[in-house]
Formats: structure tokens, C-alpha cells, sequence
């Protein structure tokens, strides 16, 4: 080949205008790419969080209306016996869901971090209920806890003739049968995060403390489970975000019943907006979710800026 034809298949060179203009390309491309996202954000949460408050401040009953009334709905709301049973039932239903969701997580997690045979296999089973949703959840259960058809019946056909457990239809302990499902739900998630933070703990420091003796208690009390606090949190606000948005299992499992005594918020929301047509009382109700919300992801927020503050901090 001759010098010549050697030149005549060299690429030019990329001009200079055109490189300035691939990097300004290419230092806009995450703003261009996020844009949507912002964008529908922005409509779906705010704009939209915007007119359900506006909603709940006017006159609006069966369809929209924008006239101004004030704070009449919020009053009615808190005046209403339905709506104080509904938030009762949820700092219940909450409190127990949240404690006994981490408390047998965290047993499953240190039981499964010892290293036992066929790990793989408990972990499997004890995450099998998360990939079930909570409507499955609640029509499982409330089969199972069924006077008729369920436990009690197995057990008297069994011969225990005089065993009863009618916790699903008992008004004062119907909550609890709740409480029941979505621990069982919930209980392996948990797992998983523990589980996670466990095996992410510094094992230099668990064998110093081998060395000198201390027992496996010692250990996890005092080193394992302090070197996993960020999880404890992350764990409770995550639960506590599905207590209070709580709406299916208790749909499928009790249907806010007996009675009343197992109504939560979400429930009495959609029974004001789409059964009995007071959108403005609703809308009013939601807002109230969302506060509940509010109160539980502002402090979590607070609490990682302070804490990435810290670790700036310490270098």
C-alpha cells in the first residue's frame, strides 16, 4: 500500500467544536435523563398532595366542590367515635406489628448468622411470605382463624372437643388476629435486613472478644447488635410505614369488622370517599395519613443528615 492511500484512509481528527459539545452533552445527560422522573414526582406528590388538602378545606361531598369552608371537615373527622376507633386501632396495630416483626426477625437472623446447615432453605422459607401480598395474606388467614372452617374446627375434629379460638370474631380481640398476619408477613423481611447487618459486622472485633473469653450473649449484646443500630432504625421506619398505610389485610382478613373494631385509617378513608360520598371528609382523613407518615419519615430523615454529619465529621 502505498504512502498515499495509507493517508487517504487515516480518520480525520475530531474538530474542535465538536468536543466541547460532547461534554457539555455529556454533564447534562444525568439532569436530562432524571427530568421525567422530577417531573412526574413533582405532579403525583406534591401538586396532587396540594389539591387533596385544598379538598378537604372546601365544600366538596360527592364530587369536587372549590368553595372554601375551613377546617369543618377536620372537626367533623375528630368528633367522629369510627375515626377515634380507627386511630387507636393503628398506634395498637402499629406498636405490636413493629415490636414482634423486629423481635422475631432479629431471633431468626441471629439464629440463621450461626452458620447452620441448609441456610439457603430456611432463608427461602422464612421470605416466603413477603413475595405473598397482603390480600393473599388475609384471605389465607382469615380461613385459618375461622370459628367454622379453620384451627377450631381441625382441633374438635381432632377430638379436643372444647377448644375454642375465636379471636376473629371477638371485638375486643379481632385486632389482634391482624396483628398476627402481618407479623407473619413481615417477620422475614426483618430477617433479611438483620441477617444483612450482621454479616456486614467487623469479625475482628467478635474474635478479640473470643480471645478474651466472652461468651456468644456478651458478644452479640455487646458488640454485634450496637455495630447494627442504623439497621434497627431503617427496619422501624420501614414497618412502621406499612402499619400505618395498613389497608388490604385488614380488607381481606376482618373487612374492618366486628363491627367497627378493627377499622384503621386507610379503611375509614375509602369508606368516606367511595361508599358513602363525603370526598371533603375523606380527603380531610388522608391528610391526617399523611401527617402520621410525615411524623415518621421527617425524624428518619433528621436522623441520617445528622448521622452522615457525624461520619464527616470523624474523618
Amino acid at each position: 500500500m502505498t504512502m498515499t492511500e495509507t493517508k487517504d484512509l487515516q480518520v480525520p481528527p475530531m474538530s474542535m467544536e465538536a468536543a466541547p459539545r460532547s461534554g457539555v452533552v455529556a454533564n447534562w445527560m444525568p439532569q436530562i435523563v432524571l427530568t421525567p422522573t422530577l417531573i412526574s414526582t413533582f405532579v403525583y406528590v406534591f401538586l396532587f398532595c396540594g389539591w387533596t388538602i385544598w379538598i378537604s378545606l372546601s365544600k366538596s361531598t360527592l364530587l369536587p366542590n372549590y368553595e372554601w369552608l375551613g377546617f369543618d371537615h377536620y372537626v367533623s373527622l375528630w368528633s367522629s367515635r369510627r375515626w377515634i376507633v380507627a386511630f387507636t386501632n393503628l398506634f395498637l396495630f402499629g406498636a405490636l406489628y413493629v415490636f414482634f416483626s423486629m423481635l422475631i426477625g432479629l431471633i431468626l437472623a441471629i439464629l440463621i448468622d450461626q452458620r447452620v446447615k441448609g441456610e439457603n432453605v430456611f432463608r427461602t422459607i422464612f421470605l416466603y411470605p413477603l413475595a405473598v401480598s397482603f390480600v393473599v395474606t388475609g384471605v389465607v388467614w382469615r380461613w385459618i382463624l375461622n370459628p367454622q372452617s379453620g384451627l377450631e374446627n381441625l382441633m374438635q375434629d381432632l377430638g379436643w372437643v372444647s377448644f375454642t379460638f375465636g379471636w376473629i370474631v371477638d371485638r375486643d380481640l379481632a385486632i389482634y388476629t391482624i396483628v398476627m398476619a402481618g407479623v407473619w408477613h413481615a417477620a422475614g423481611f426483618a430477617m433479611a435486613l438483620f441477617l444483612a447487618g450482621l454479616r456486614a459486622v467487623d469479625q475482628d472485633l467478635v474474635k478479640a472478644a473470643q480471645i478474651d473469653g466472652a461468651g456468644v450473649g456478651r458478644i452479640y449484646r455487646r458488640i454485634v447488635l450496637p455495630s447494627i443500630r442504623p439497621i434497627f432504625v431503617a427496619v422501624m421506619v420501614i414497618l412502621l410505614q406499612f402499619a400505618i398505610k395498613t389497608f388490604d389485610l385488614v380488607l381481606a382478613l376482618t373487612t374492618g369488622g366486628p363491627g367497627i373494631s378493627t377499622t384503621v385509617p386507610a379503611i375509614y378513608v375509602y369508606d368516606l370517599m367511595f361508599q358513602r360520598g363525603q370526598m371533603g371528609e375523606g380527603a380531610a382523613a388522608a391528610i391526617m395519613i399523611l401527617l402520621a407518615l410525615a411524623c415518621v419519615l421527617i425524624p428518619y430523615g433528621l436522623y441520617q443528615s445528622w448521622r452522615a454529619r457525624q461520619e464527616v465529621a470523624r474523618g
